[in-house]
Parts: C-alpha cells; structure tokens; sequence
C-alpha cells in the first residue's frame, strides 16, 4: 500500500519546507502512481485513510493478496476515493524551483553574455524546441545534463535524455556528441555548443546553482544561441554561509506572487494555485499539505492555495497564514488540517483564535486537529463561542469545506 502526495502540485514549484519537486526528466506523482498500480499496489490519497485500507489488506484471505486485475484495481481505487487526474505539463522540463533564488531571465542573459554566449532576441522557426539544462540527477546523487526537445507543444520530459556530470566536465567526447545529436546540431554549431555546454558547467558550480535551463535557438551562420533562460540557485548558499549575495541582489520580488514573498518572510510556504479555487488550506508539513489538496480535490472540491506552515510554526505564524489567505478574493472558506507532531495542537487553537481576534474573519473555517496536545487543543475550539466546524474524521472535514464553499459561490 502507498501513499503518493503531489498529484496536483504546480509543475516545478518546490512544495513546502520539505524541498519537494519535480527535476528535469524525473517523473511526476502521476507517473509514479501508474507504475506503483501497474504492480499491484493500493493507492490512497491521504494519510488518515491508511490504517482503514491496511487493515483490509491484511484482513484478506489466508493474508494473500493475488495480483489484481484491472477491475480489482479500479475497485481499490475506488475505496479510497483516488481518480488519477489528468496532468497538464508547462512545457520546460525544468521549471523554476522557488525553495532556490530564482533570478530574471535579463540577469540570466546578461551572465550568459558575459562569457560570451550569444542571445537571440527572436523565435526559433524550427518546429522543434530544444532545451539544455543543468540539474541534480536525484537517483543517483550527481550533477546532470539533460537534453529534450518538443514537437508540437507536447512536453519536453518525453524526450528527456540525461548524461552524467563529474568534476565541472563532461565526461568524455561520446557525451558530447551524444548531446550534439539530441540537440540536433551540424558540423557548424558544434564550437558554440561546447561553449554554451562549458558556460553553463562554469556557472552551475561556480554559483552553486540547482537548476539552469536554457531553450536553444539558431542563428542564420548556424551557431547556438540562447532563446530562454531560467536559472535558479540554492539559496542555502546565502542562508548559512552567505555566499554569492550577488544572486540576492539579482532577485525581481516585483515578478514574483505578492502573498508567496510575504508568506516567505514569516517563514510559511504560501503557493497560489490556479484557475478557480475558493478552498484555502492551511496544514502543517509539506507531504501532508499536498495530500490535503489532492483529497480535497478527488471529492471535487477547488484548492485556492497550498501552504505549509511548518514544524516550527507559532501562534503567530497561523495568524499570518490565515491573513495570506484572506488576502486571495476567491477563498470562500478555510480548511485548517493539522497533525500534530513539533507542531502543538494547541498552539495551533490559540493561533486560529488570534486571528478570528485581530483578523475579524467572515469565511466559514473548519478545523481537523489531530495529534500532540489534540484534545486540548480540541477543547480550546469548542469553547471559543467561534463559529468553527471541528472534525475528527478527514473525509467529513473535507466533505464539509466542500459544501461550505459552494454555498458561499
């Protein structure tokens, strides 16, 4: 039995303080979960309902589980209430990584054109796109290059193909001109992709990068130029060792959502999801903030944001998480879903009740605490006079948002 979170994580975007994301060729949520059914493995959607599901497991007869056919799959995804979505991909195959210092592409160019890499200022008339990036092969713990390219709009992880980095240098010539042929370069582009391919290397160590992704273009004598860029750094570097202050300056917080630099400044992951979510949802840790979006979801509700708050969270934190919130138009009500493990349960009672106090909240907010200090926590609640809905049960809880926001729509 497996529990995947994720499904309806943005595409790129590092999801919490745990530092999950999706890297250049790596599959998603929905891939993994297509292979983990395709062996046999019961899928659930949310933590709560894993001891229901473990127990039917192993409540089966003489304990042995035969592999499943596709009907009996269909069914155990039906018990806990998983469908698997459809996943729209944006495109680059390496898309920005916001836990990371994510420069503008100007900056991006102008570091490119400083070492003499050409820019092109125009559309690629090729009908494929080419990318080249640089990234962190997570399974086998090294710096990567990744080739792709895309026909027709459809994404680039299709045709990812990934090379070993070691020691600031490809690995040998092979590599090279394996990398030629994937980018589709002739005998005249190969100097300006040696010096991109070398620029890029020179960069990603020297400014301990996590993440640069270039789209090639062509210029009319056939030599390389860059079309996009996105680069991204560890901001790690800065935090503890305060190097490269350079890449901080570089920032543009003026491109970046408003509410996710101010939610960073309280120490709060804060994404804002797209299309015409009304449900806010403020949970502490990153795996379990995802899987609350995707149950809430696969009941057919509308996610407005993902925010984790963190292990370290305070009263303080929960009142400036509600006010993020608050300060999107669509959030019609909040789902504050809580497990308490660093977290305090009733540190996390005494926050909703500070911000029902200074906040002066008008949506409907329900509230699952479970874990340390829950029934004190729990306690606090019921005897606040607050209009809140409080749960036990995740499904009720979720069910209940859910009506709560189509009434409000």
């Amino acid at each position: 039995m497996s529990l995947i979170a994720g499904v309806r994580a943005p595409p790129g975007r590092v999801m919490g303080h745990a530092g999950a994301f999706v890297g250049a060729g790596e599959k998603n949520a929905a891939a993994k979960i297509k292979v983990l059914e395709d062996a046999g493995v019961v899928i659930t959607n949310h933590p709560s309902k894993f001891g229901e599901g473990m127990k039917r497991l192993l409540g089966s007869e003489a304990h042995r589980i035969p592999p499943p056919s596709s009907h009996d799959r269909a069914q155990q995804r039906g018990m806990h209430t998983l469908r698997r979505p459809t996943v729209v991909s944006s495109g680059n195959p390496a898309h920005l990584q916001r836990r990371n210092v994510h420069i503008p592409e100007s900056r991006s160019f102008e570091m490119l054109e400083h070492v003499g890499v050409p820019i092109s200022k125009s559309e690629d008339p090729e009908s494929r796109d080419y990318f080249l990036t640089l990234a962190v092969d997570r399974t086998n713990y090294t710096p990567c290059i990744t080739t792709s390219f895309s026909i027709g709009g459809e994404s680039p992880q299709l045709h990812a193909k990934t090379y070993r980095l070691e020691l600031d240098k490809v690995e040998d010539d092979s590599t090279l001109s394996s990398i030629a042929k994937d980018l589709n370069c002739k005998e005249e582009s190969l100097d300006s992709l040696s010096l991109l391919l070398s620029s890029l290397i020179d960069i990603f160590f020297g400014k301990e990068a996590s993440s640069l992704s270039t789209r090639i273009s062509r210029n009319q004598q056939g030599e390389l130029a860059v079309a996009r860029a996105e680069f991204s750094f560890d901001d790690a570097a800065f935090r503890s060792g305060k190097r490269h202050a350079d890449l901080q300056e570089m920032r543009d917080t003026s491109h970046e959502v408003p509410e996710e630099v101010e939610a960073e400044k309280d120490g709060i992951v804060y994404i804002k999801l797209k299309a015409d979510g009304n449900i806010g949802t403020l949970v502490n840790g990153a795996g379990l903030a995802m899987n609350t979006v995707d149950a809430i979801v696969d009941l057919g509700g509308k996610c407005a944001n993902f925010l984790d708050t963190g292990g370290k969270a305070t009263s303080e934190t929960v009142k400036s998480s509600f006010r993020i919130i608050l300060k999107d138009p669509r959030v019609k009500t909040i789902f504050v879903n809580i497990f308490g493990g660093l977290t305090l349960c009733d540190m996390i009672a005494d926050g909703i009740m500070l911000a029902y106090k200074d906040l002066g909240i008008k949506v409907p907010v329900v509230v699952r605490l479970r874990g340390t200090n829950e029934e004190i926590g729990q306690k606090m609640i019921a005897e606040s006079g607050l209009s809140l809905h409080a749960f036990d049960d995740f499904d009720e809880a979720a069910k209940k948002v859910i009506e709560l926001a189509r009434e409000s729509d």
